[in-house]
C-alpha cells in the first residue's frame, strides 16, 4: 500500500473516532431502552433527525449553539414521551408505538426546517467556537479534533450523570423495571411511569447526539437518522463483545464507557473498509455482518472451548 493510501486511511480513522464519540451519545440512548428497559425503540430514527433539524434551524437563526443543543435535547424528550404515552396509556405494542412516532417525526422534521436539508454554512457552531478559542491563543485546531474534544467532554458529563442517576431510587426502579416488571409492580412501583421516563431520557440523548452531529457535519437533514437503531445496536453489541468480559468485573460506569468505545470501533471499521474500496451502498450489508459476528462470538467461544476440552480429554485418555 502506498504512503498516500496509508495517510488517507489515517485521516479517515481520525474522522471516524470523532464521529464515533458523537454518535456514542446516541448509542447510550439506545442502550437505555434496548438493554435496561428491554425495548427496541424505533423512535430513535426520527428523534435523531429531530435533534439535528431543530439544532440546525436554531443555529442558522442566530441562537447560541449550546442553547440550541439543550433545546434539541428537550424536543427529543417530548418525542420519547409521545412513544411512552402510546405504549403505556393506549396499550400499543412498544415496537409499533416507536414506528408510529418515527413516521410522524419525518413530517415534523420537514415542518421544522421547511425543507429536507438545512446547511450551516457561515453559522456559528460549537465546532467553530472551539476552533476560534484556540486561534485566539495562536493554536490551530482541525474540525475533526475539535469535534473529538467536544464529543469527549459531552460523553464524560453524560456518563457521570447516567451513573449517578442509575444509582438513585428512581434509576434503580427504572433498571428493575427492565429486569422484572411484574416484581417491580408488585412492590408498588408505577412501571408505566418508569417506561415513559426511560423513553424520554433515551430519546433526549439521541436528539442531543443528532444536534451534535448536525453541527459537526455542517447541516441538518431529514434523513440523517435513517438506520440509527441498527447503528446503535451494532455499537452496543461490539462494545459488549470486545469489552464485555472486562466489564463484568467492573462497575456500571465501565459498561457505559464500553458502549461509547463500541461506537468508535464501529465507525473505525466502516471508515477503513470504505477506504479499502467497499461501496457505500454495501454499508448496511456490512453492518448486518458485523452485528451477526458480534452476536455469535459467545456461541463460537463455547463451541471452541468444548472442542478444545474434548480434544485434550481424548488426548489424555490415550
Amino acid at each position: 500500500m502506498s504512503s498516500m493510501g496509508i495517510t488517507s486511511i489515517f485521516l479517515a480513522m481520525q474522522g471516524a473516532v470523532s464521529q464515533g464519540v458523537l454518535w456514542g451519545i446516541m448509542t447510550l440512548g439506545v442502550f437505555l431502552t434496548f438493554r435496561i428497559l428491554n425495548i427496541a425503540d424505533m423512535t430513535c430514527d426520527g428523534s435523531f433527525a429531530l435533534g439535528g433539524s431543530t439544532c440546525a434551524v436554531l443555529v442558522v437563526g442566530g441562537m447560541d449553539p449550546y442553547l440550541a443543543l439543550l433545546l434539541a435535547f428537550f424536543v427529543g424528550v417530548v418525542a420519547g414521551a409521545v412513544t411512552g404515552f402510546l405504549h403505556t396509556k393506549l396499550k400499543i405494542q412498544e415496537l409499533l408505538a416507536g414506528i408510529l412516532t418515527m413516521t410522524a417525526l419525518y413530517s415534523v422534521n420537514i415542518r421544522i426546517m421547511g425543507r429536507s436539508n438545512t446547511p450551516l454554512i457561515g453559522a456559528d457552531t460549537i465546532i467553530s467556537k472551539l476552533r476560534g478559542c484556540f486561534q485566539n491563543i495562536g493554536a490551530s485546531l482541525s474540525p475533526n479534533v475539535a469535534a473529538l474534544i467536544l464529543g469527549l467532554l459531552f460523553c464524560i458529563v453524560i456518563v457521570i450523570c447516567l451513573y449517578w442517576f442509575c444509582g438513585t431510587e428512581i434509576g434503580s426502579s427504572l433498571r428493575a423495571t427492565g429486569n422484572n416488571e411484574k416484581m417491580v409492580r408488585a412492590m408498588g412501583v408505577d412501571t408505566d411511569k418508569m417506561k415513559i421516563l426511560g423513553l424520554m431520557l433515551s430519546n433526549g440523548l439521541i436528539a442531543l447526539s443528532g444536534g451534535l452531529v448536525a453541527q459537526s457535519q455542517g447541516y441538518g437533514d431529514v434523513g440523517m437518522g435513517t438506520g440509527t437503531l441498527v447503528i446503535g445496536l451494532a455499537s452496543i453489541v461490539l462494545g459488549e463483545a470486545i469489552f464485555g468480559k472486562i466489564g463484568k468485573k467492573l462497575p456500571f460506569w465501565f459498561t457505559l464507557i464500553s458502549i461509547i468505545l463500541g461506537s468508535v470501533v464501529y465507525r473505525i471499521v466502516i471508515a477503513v473498509v470504505l477506504q479499502l474500496g467497499l461501496k457505500s451502498s454495501d454499508l448496511k450489508l456490512l453492518t448486518a455482518v458485523i452485528i451477526t459476528i458480534a452476536l455469535a462470538i459467545p456461541i463460537l467461544k463455547k463451541i471452541f472451548t468444548k472442542g478444545f476440552s474434548k480434544k485434550n480429554s481424548s488426548g489424555g485418555n490415550q
